[in-house]
């Protein structure tokens, strides 16, 4: 591809199992969220050709692991939810040329990696894709966190991978910026403000001071208190690694169950 300005990577927050497709409590909870993703598309450069997406639900992996089927079903890995969606659709296609092309950038780097043919789009992946791009005509390849959660190699592992968004692949890091089960309540909105703050810093802060930044990121205020485990958290380390020297901004912002979430660009 010979455009200009190469695509993006983005960090998005993907709400509460499939809190996109059913009523929930309060109604207007995933309002922001909704529209935020909704709208997305329209800021992109241009339709991408492919989509390569880290879920935080793809965490169980030792080595980085690459989906790489034709046609990936759809893991329902959310429970006690309305019944309708257990019956939801994401009909997108894999892409096994580009699977192999991010598992070859990888190794070159010395990092470990494999690939899984088998790997399903959990609902980390067809939730919020099914909100952006609802067509689902464009190809999807999926790829692990890794199960020790190490930011190092999540910022190099997406290093690794920023000469894809010449190729106008959409790289999406799928996550929660704020991800503790029993912090969703007034008494953890200031922690998730304080770290807010400090995700935001680094963002648009130059690539050596953010990865430094992301590096520490359990030291920060709030840190820890906003991620007891950061598998929610280490998508958007991927993404701002392929960001490079692209400076990041903040796209998307909100309070939502009493806690500030974001969400994040490079380039």
């Amino acid at each position: 591809m010979n455009h200009t300005k190469p695509m993006p990577t983005i960090y998005i927050p993907h709400g509460g199992g499939p809190c996109f497709f059913m009523e929930w409590d309060p109604p207007d909870n995933w309002n922001s969220m909704k529209h935020y993703l909704e709208q997305l598309e329209k800021t992109l450069p241009r339709k991408p050709s492919s989509i390569l997406l880290i879920s935080a639900h793809w965490n169980d992996a030792p080595v980085f692991t690459v989906g790489s089927g034709e046609r990936p079903q759809l893991i329902y890995d959310y429970y006690g939810f309305p019944d309708h969606t257990y019956k939801l659709k994401y009909d997108a296609p894999g892409n096994p040329s580009l699977a192999k092309q991010v598992k070859e950038l990888i190794a070159k780097t010395g990092i470990p990696v494999k690939e899984d043919p088998s790997r399903g789009y959990d609902h980390g992946v067809f939730i919020p894709l099914k909100v952006i791009f609802p067509v689902a005509d464009i190809p999807i390849v999926t790829l692990s966190l890794r199960s020790d959660l190490d930011p190092t190699a999540h910022i190099a592992v997406g290093k690794a991978l920023e000469s894809l968004r010449s190729q106008d692949v959409l790289i999406v890091g799928s996550g929660m910026s704020f991800h503790n089960m029993r912090g969703y309540n007034p008494r953890f909105y200031e922690a998730s403000k304080q770290f807010d703050d400090y995700l935001n810093t680094a963002a648009e802060s130059d690539e050596d001071t953010r990865n430094g930044m992301l590096t520490a990121w359990s030291n920060a205020p709030g840190g820890r208190q906003s991620h007891p485990y950061e598998d929610h958290l280490m998508p958007l380390l991927v993404v701002a690694g392929a960001g490079g020297k692209d400076i990041g901004k903040r796209v998307y912002s909100d309070k939502v169950s009493d806690v500030i979430i974001s969400g994040y660009q490079f380039g």
